[in-house]
Parts: C-alpha cells; sequence; structure tokens
C-alpha cells in the first residue's frame, strides 16, 4: 500500500476522532501480549516477605496517575498529573530499567527482592509496565479529551484548520520548522544514525530507486525499501495553537511535519510514515579513581555524553485505528538493530508523550484554571516570615521551618544577610540541586567578593543536573570560593549549612539543616523540613562534619547527628531495637517513620522483628516500598501508607518512642541501600522539645489524612482511603497551613498505656539500661 499525501487519509487524520473512537474496554494486541504473567512468576512474587523495589516504583506511579481521575480537579490539574507521570515513566526507564540490562547485556546474576531472577523478572517488570501505559491511554481518551471542549480548548488533525489556519501552519513549517530538518538515510552505503532518546523521529520508508526503473513492486522485495529517519526538533514547541472565537485549538507538531514531510524526499515514493520515540539507558556510574578533580569533572561530563548512545530500553511506536504499525517492516529492523522484542516495544493510538501537556497547561488562556498556590504562614514561633535580623531571630530559639507551608525565605535571608554582613567570617555549604536562576549562588559569589571564606561541597553527580550543578560550580571556584566536586566514591546528599559569625565577645555559629535541597524553586512544590539553630551542639557537630568532608579529620562521635557512610544504618537498627526490648518488657513502644523509599533489608528484617515483639510500627512512604506488610507472623503491626496530592512528599522524619520521651529525627536520608552504604547523609537530632512535637504534629497529620493517602495491602496493592460515613475529610496539604502551635504542643502518636500493675518496677529496672544505650547512639 502506498503513503497517500491526502490530508483525509494522514496516519492521525482527525486526532479527535482517532482518540475518541476508541472502544473502551476492548482488548487490543498489545494487551493481549503483554497482560499475562506466568502463574509460577506469580507464585514467585507472592511468596517472598520483600516487595520488588520496581513493580513498588510503578505502584507509585499508578498513584501518581490517579490523581487525574479525581474528578474533584480541575482539567489543567488532572493534565499536569498525566505529564508528571509520563515524564515520571521515562525517567523509570532510563534509569530503573536501564540498570536491569546492565545486567542482561553484561551477562550478570541478579535477584530482585520478589525472589525473581534477571530474565523472568523483566518480563513481569514489562508487563505491569505495559499495563500501566495502556491505562495512561485510556485516561486520556475517556476521560480526559471528552472534557477538552467544554474546557475551551481542542487537540486537531491538519484536515480539521480552516484554510487559512493551514495556511499558516504550513508558512511556520516552511520558515521555522523545514531547516531544522535531515532526513538520515540508512542503508548499504549508510551507517545507522544515532538517534536521540526522548523526541519525536519519524521512520519514513521508501521505495529505492531501483525498484522504479525496473517497475518492480517494493513489497514484493523488501531489499527494494529504504529507511530513513527525520527527527523532529524537540526546542519547537509541541504544538502550534489558533485562536477561535469560544476555543483555542492545539496541532501537535508531528502533523505539521507528516503533512509537509514530502518536501524532504522530491520525487520519491513515500511507503509508510512511523512516528515513534525512544527511551536509552541513562544509568551510569563513575569509576573510583585517584585522578585529579579536573579528570573527574572530564568523567562526569564524557559519561553524560555517552547518554546519547544508551541502549534502547523502550520505543514508543504510533498505531492505527486498527492498532497496525505502519510499517512492520522498519520495526522489525530497529528490533534487531537495537536487540529489542515485543516486550520494549509500546503501541500507543494516543498522543505520543504526555509530557507535551505542559505546553497547553502554561498556556495564558489556561492559567486561571490552576488553582492559586497558598500563601505561605508563618513558621510556629515567630510571628513573621521576613525578618530585619534573621540572626537574632535564630539565636532566640530553634526555629523548624516547614515547607512549602513555611515560607523558604528565611533561608535565603540568613545567606544573602551573611554575604553583606562584615561580622560573617565564613559560610559552609553542601549543594546537591539549585534552582536555575539560583539566589543561592548569587549569595555565595557576593559572599566571595567581600572576601568572606566560602567552602562548598557541590555534588557534580546530581542525576541529570551534572551539567548545570558543573556549571554553577565553576562560577564560584572563579569567584574565590573553595568549591570541592563532590566524592568520587560518595554521592554528597546530605543538606548542610554553616555560617560562622563574629559577634564581638564570642564567635557564633548558625546552622541550617534541612531534609531538602537549597533550591527556592522545588521548596514551593515539595514538603520538607529545615532546622536552623544557633545550638552549640549542632553546630559543632555540623564543623567536625565539614572538616572530614573538606579534609582528613575522623571526630570520635557527634552529639546530635547521625551520618553515613558512617553509621546511620547500625544507628538506626540500634534504635529499633530498643523499642523491641521496651515492647518485651511490657513497657509502651512505638515507631513511626515518614520517607520517600523504603528498601534496605537489614532496616526491614529488624522491622518485622520489632513487629513480632509487638512494637506498632506506622510507615509513611511515598515511593518504593520493598516491607510487606500485614503478613500473618512477620508483620502483623506494621501499617504502611503514601501520600500522594497537590505537593510531593519530601520529609524525612524518624520517630522512636522510647518509652514516652520520644527521640526524632530528621534528615536528608531514606531508609535504602545507597543512602547507608554509598552517599553521604545526615540524620539531625530535634533536641528542642517545642520542634520535637511540631516534627510529630507532622507526622501526626500523615496518619489522619484521608483525602490524598492510599495504604499498602498484603499483596504489594495500594488501597485509597475513603472519607468514611460520618468522618470528616481531612486533607493535610491544606490543613497545615492552618496548624496552630497549641495543636503542635499536644500532638501524641502513640497512647501511653499502663499495661502492669507493676510498671513502674519495670521502668525502673529497665530506663538505666535503655538510657546508656540510647546515649550511646
Amino acid at each position: 500500500m502506498r503513503y497517500s499525501l491526502n490530508p483525509n487519509f494522514t496516519k492521525l487524520g482527525n486526532l479527535v476522532s482517532r482518540l475518541t473512537q476508541r472502544q473502551p474496554n476492548s482488548p487490543t494486541p498489545t494487551m493481549d501480549k503483554t497482560a499475562k504473567v506466568s502463574e509460577k512468576v506469580s507464585s514467585v512474587i507472592d511468596q517472598s516477605d520483600y516487595l520488588s523495589r520496581d513493580l513498588s516504583w510503578l505502584k507509585f506511579n499508578e498513584r501518581v496517575l490517579d490523581q487525574t481521575r479525581r474528578t474533584s480537579r480541575t482539567l489543567m490539574e488532572r493534565l499536569k498529573f498525566l505529564a508528571i507521570s509520563a515524564s515520571n515513566l521515562d525517567e523509570f526507564f532510563m534509569i530503573r530499567v536501564g540498570s536491569l540490562y546492565n545486567y542482561l547485556d553484561y551477562h550478570k546474576q541478579r535477584i530482585d527482592y520478589s525472589g525473581l531472577r534477571e530474565v523472568p523478572f523483566r518480563k513481569a517488570l514489562y508487563t505491569n509496565a505495559h499495563q500501566f501505559f495502556q491505562d495512561q491511554q485510556t485516561v486520556l481518551s475517556e476521560q480526559l479529551l471528552p472534557l477538552f471542549p467544554e474546557n475551551g480548548l481542542q487537540l486537531v488533525g491538519y484536515e480539521q484548520l480552516t484554510a487559512d489556519e493551514q495556511i499558516e501552519a504550513t508558512s511556520y513549517f516552511d520558515r521555522a520548522i523545514y531547516p531544522t530538518l535531515t532526513p538520515m538515510l540508512y542503508d548499504y552505503t549508510h551507517t545507522f544514525p544515532v538517534l536521540l532518546a526522548r523526541v519525536l523521529i519519524f521512520g519514513v520508508v521508501t521505495q529505492s530507486p531501483d525498484a522504479v526503473e525496473q517497475n518492480q513492486r517494493p513489497e514484493d522485495d523488501e531489499d527494494r525499501q529504504r529507511l530513513s529517519f527525520v527527527q523532529v526538533p524537540a526546542n519547537l514547541p509541541r504544538f502550534l495553537s489558533f485562536e477561535r472565537e469560544d476555543m483555542i485549538v492545539f496541532l501537535p507538531i508531528e502533523e505539521i511535519v507528516r503533512q509537509n514531510l514530502k518536501k524532504l524526499y522530491r520525487n520519491v515514493e513515500i511507503l509508510s510514515l512511523n512516528l515513534f520515540r525512544i527511551i536509552r539507558n541513562g544509568d551510569f556510574t563513575l569509576d573510583e579513581n585517584d585522578d585529579d578533580e579536573v579528570d573527574f569533572i572530564d568523567e562526569v561530563r564524557q559519561k553524560i555524553k555517552n547518554r546519547r548512545l544508551g541502549r534502547v530500553t523502550r520505543v514508543d511506536i504510533e498505531t492505527n485505528s486498527n492498532g497496525e504499525v505502519a510499517s512492520p517492516w522498519m520495526l522489525n529492523l530497529l528490533k534487531k538493530r537495537w536487540e529489542i522484542d515485543d516486550l520494549n516495544i509500546f503501541e500507543s493510538d494516543t498522543l505520543l508523550d504526555f509530557s507535551a501537556f505542559w505546553q497547553i497547561i502554561g498556556h495564558p488562556e489556561f492559567k486561571d484554571d490552576m488553582p492559586l498556590p497558598h500563601v505561605p504562614v508563618p513558621p510556629l514561633g515567630i510571628g513573621r516570615d521576613k525578618t530585619d535580623d534573621i540572626f537574632e531571630i535564630i539565636k532566640q530559639r530553634d526555629l523548624l521551618l516547614h515547607h512549602p507551608y513555611n515560607n523558604f525565605e528565611p533561608v535565603l535571608q540568613l545567606l544573602e544577610q551573611s554575604a553583606e554582613d562584615p561580622n560573617v567570617l565564613a559560610i559552609k555549604i553542601t549543594v546537591y540541586r539549585l534552582a536555575k536562576r539560583s539566589r543561592i549562588t548569587e549569595a555565595l559569589l557576593k559572599a566571595a567578593e567581600n572576601g568572606k571564606h566560602v567552602s562548598v561541597l557541590f555534588e557534580v553527580k546530581a542525576r541529570f543536573d551534572e551539567e548545570n550543578n558543573i556549571r554553577e560550580a565553576q562560577r564560584l571556584q572563579k569567584a574565590g570560593c573553595f568549591v570541592i566536586y563532590g566524592i568520587s566514591k560518595f554521592k554528597t546528599h546530605t543538606k548542610l549549612l554553616l555560617v560562622v559569625r563574629n559577634e564581638g565577645s564570642r564567635v557564633v555559629r548558625y546552622a541550617h539543616m534541612a531534609t531538602g535541597n537549597y533550591n527556592e524553586d522545588t521548596s514551593k512544590l515539595y514538603t520538607d523540613i529545615g532546622l536552623l539553630t544557633t545550638n552549640e551542639t549542632y553546630t559543632h557537630d555540623i564543623s567536625e562534619f565539614f572538616n572530614v568532608i573538606t579534609g582528613h579529620s575522623l571526630p570520635n562521635e557527634y552529639q546530635y547527628l547521625i551520618t553515613a557512610p558512617r553509621d546511620m544504618r547500625e544507628q538506626l537498627l540500634k534504635l529499633i531495637r530498643i523499642e523491641a526490648d521496651n515492647a518485651q518488657r511490657g513497657l509502651p513502644s512505638g515507631i513511626c517513620i515518614k520517607v520517600n523509599s523504603l528498601e534496605d533489608k537489614l532496616v526491614i528484617d529488624e522491622l518485622y522483628k520489632a513487629s513480632q515483639a509487638g512494637v506498632p510500627i506506622r510507615l509513611v512512604v511515598r515511593g518504593i516500598c520493598c516491607l510487606r506488610p500485614h503478613r500473618v507472623g512477620l508483620s502483623d503491626n506494621i501499617t504502611v501508607r503514601s501520600i500522594v496530592g497537590d505537593f510531593l512528599e519530601h520529609t524525612r522524619i524518624f520517630y522512636f518512642h522510647n518509652n514516652g520521651d520520644p527521640k526524632v529525627y530528621g534528615g536528608s536520608a531514606d531508609i535504602m541501600v545507597r543512602s547507608f552504604d554509598r552517599r553521604i547523609e545526615s540524620l539531625f537530632f530535634l533536641a528542642d522539645t517545642r520542634v520535637k512535637q511540631q516534627a510529630i504534629l507532622i507526622l501526626s497529620y500523615n496518619l489522619r489524612d484521608n483525602v490524598n493517602a492510599y495504604e499498602l495491602e498484603e499483596d504489594g496493592n495500594f488501597k485509597k482511603c475513603d472519607v468514611l460515613e460520618g468522618s470528616e475529610a481531612f486533607n493535610m496539604h491544606q490543613r497545615f497551613f492552618d496548624a496552630t502551635e497549641k495543636e503542635a504542643m499536644d500532638a501524641r502518636l502513640f497512647d501511653v498505656e499502663i499495661k502492669t500493675a507493676d510498671v513502674a518496677k519495670l521502668e525502673e529496672e529497665y530506663q538505666e539500661g535503655a538510657e546508656r544505650a540510647i546515649a550511646n547512639i
């Protein structure tokens, strides 16, 4: 069949019609091909005491996608979550699936937490990913697209444009698109081109000129077909928009290219056009070496370049209304070239790459359809966000900031005031991710210009921010800052800031410790806590910590910090064991932990033992959770919930009941092998009673939420928490703006119950040993 350029018969034709004609719940070849996992594989997964890290991540992205089904949200909000789920899935295939292929391609053995070896696990993983991909398509075509017209917008195909609009689209192609397009032929005289990841690509199958001369049918002889590729420029807007009287219509750029592609193939017959995109392995680790930092930076840059050539882990390709790919011949050729199979092929009968919807979400016409962000409230304990003298505020009391409910401004003000203050002697900071136009960088540059000592540990290996971090670090270094480009063996993930100030009779150190990055942009979107203090125990520990990472100091112990890779895992294990001992002795106990990910087997096993000892354990895990709750005899006393809603949950808090005198920590680390063994991390003890109670309130709200919460069940699935009849909806993403200091001081996580008549005697016998154990920590 020859490819027709008649607009009425183009591949997409009427885009909206094609999407809405999709039959709900009708099986497709892709679904048939990927929906079955063998009974044996399912049995292995079900019997394991651990949940798969990667399958658990897919469950997290399902919770993100579930936000698109919430009819209480506006259409733009729902499109936002659809776009986020698409970006998440791309990164998952770049990193986690890429890591799996690092084992498969080099024939290395790997056993997943589910108990599956690498080959059957790949099948299980891709089967679940295919189902998620299909769920995305269904959400768009059946739930969101029908809402477009009533919200004043529409996705259109070329033939739905008016005559004037078609002229404008053609002019746009000739003026802006055509000069950037380059057909890349692949045949016996041309090598296979390097195709970029995450861009739209047309695979163009044409008829060989030899076949024309010999008057042969190319489909009768596949050798007569020629394949070339045209990459759609990624730096142009995905949609061309047209304003009509009561509607804004959006024409995808690929439809403009499709309509005009013949201009690149003059006097050549096009047999088929195949739109697709690829995801490549983006996972890399740096080799340990003893070279200087210049070589280290060069190595990072080389690894970034190598991402362009990473092995293909996924191919998204469009199908027609019959669920068929335009050229099976081309698809088979790509499979052989990239050493992939049907599991790697994700067929789509809707738009490719849903992250494109960010352009529509950001359109000025729909600005009012996104809820206005809530105005931040002052932190508990002070009357206003901005003060004339941040130093005086911090000296009065420890101050806990809870973002985004509290402004990030006090941290910025501390740095900016320090940069200008003639009494400030030094600033030391760890940097992982920065805002694009960072006030942090500008403050540090100003401080260096003003002659202050500025030390910056800049982690250049922060994934996908490597280039930006290298650029910003070199700016600081040129300004005279002492810059450490990370430590090759470890990734610096801790968030610490120290300001040294001469105040006449003494030198005062001001510290900030946080769970989140020094990024004023994400502080408006991520929930995090940060502690501002002049407490000398904290500042001494942080000074010692900076001496470790900038020099060769090896302190014997920290008072308020728990650090990795030094002993964080072991310290957490001890705290868990103390709770188990308390429970076995009949004393009150309890553990409540809020993290992004829970994966470390040693900690999971200790939590299992504590559960069996009778310790009530409440876990709040946003994303990956490899612990299996509610398993009889193993984890009866453990509950796990995940909060997914308006803000991205990023706060890490560790609570241990400690027989009624809670030990509470915040910090940068999740419960993961990489956090304990391959990263520089820190947890900070919350010593101040008011601050500790505020952290307990945060945990309490997380456990009360019934709007954004999902409960993890024994089989690894999550169940949405519902507002029970007669109960009040509790949305913590709204309630935190109204939290009071009284609520914080009254907050409790576990009731202290008198379990036996002689509990006083038990306490007297045990307290001394418990205090010694905790003091050692």
